[in-house]
């Protein structure tokens, strides 16, 4: 893991034969990842993947500050 600041750190994770990966402990304690938690996968072919907490995706979509596609 290399620490860039307080809010942000860059870590790797491989990915499985069964396309699982693990998130590392470090982002999911900076954001409050539990075992059970659902994880929204984002996608853009030219800008890459993102996760993201489903309450919060939820919660971004109500109040209309994201824009889809």
């Amino acid at each position: 893991m290399k620490k860039i600041s307080n809010n942000r750190f860059i870590v790797s994770a491989k990915v499985g034969s069964k396309g699982q990966i693990v998130i590392p402990v470090e982002a999911r304690e900076m954001f409050n990842i539990k075992s059970g938690d659902t994880l929204m996968v984002l996608g853009d072919k030219k800008r890459g993947l993102a996760l993201m907490k489903d309450d919060i995706f939820y919660q971004l979509m109500e109040k209309k500050k994201w824009v889809m596609f």
